[in-house]
């Protein structure tokens, strides 16, 4: 299979790592485009505008490549949490989700500007939490870098702490879902 060149319009190191398990060589320009969450659009909608909207960015300089754009929310019920402001707001989000299931939804875009092909799509994971005390939020927000990650948590570092259960993708919760994602690159046209 032959794609043209690849950019992953992210600076997550974390997404790299898992692109870089497909196999795929692919450059890191991320894709510098403010995030937005109307009420009006669905939790999937936002991430697929918001993967759109970063992808997009990227494309229009390198139209003749294909860009990956992605993004990544936590949501319980209606209440969307995307990356704490600071370190009492990640201490918001853990006790908002400890004790109950949440969603985390990330949405992605493959983006050829010049071929004018495009992809969207957004993939639904739900992540049950543990009941957590104060200590234990205290403890966990001690250990991670909070700030940085959708729902102030990482699944990936000492996500035994608060996690009891996943259903579905678990790289979806990392911030790609590897399974889909490789199967649309594997079709992509031309590829």
């Amino acid at each position: 299979m032959k794609l043209p060149r690849v950019i992953l319009a992210s600076a997550s190191p974390r997404r790299a790592e898992l692109l870089q398990q497909l196999g795929f060589k692919f450059e890191v320009i991320p894709g510098k485009a403010e995030e937005i969450a109307p009420a009006y659009l669905s939790p999937h909608e936002v991430c697929e505008v918001n993967a759109h909207r970063k992808a997009r960015v990227v494309a229009r300089a390198n139209p003749d490549a294909l860009v990956i754009g992605a993004d990544t929310i936590v949501c319980l019920g209606k209440k969307l949490f995307g990356k704490p402001r600071n370190q009492a707001d990640a201490r918001r989000t853990l006790e908002a989700l400890a004790g109950k299931t949440h969603h985390v939804i990330t949405g992605v875009c493959l983006m050829e500007l010049a071929a004018r092909r495009e992809k969207l799509f957004a993939v639904n994971t739900m992540v049950a939490f543990r009941p957590l005390t104060a200590a234990e939020i205290r403890d966990y927000i001690k250990t991670v870098h909070t700030l940085d990650k959708a729902g102030a948590y990482a699944i990936q570092e000492r996500g035994e702490m608060i996690v009891e259960k996943i259903t579905g993708s678990y790289s979806n919760v990392v911030g790609l879902p590897m399974e889909r994602l490789g199967e649309e690159l594997r079709g992509w046209p031309n590829g």
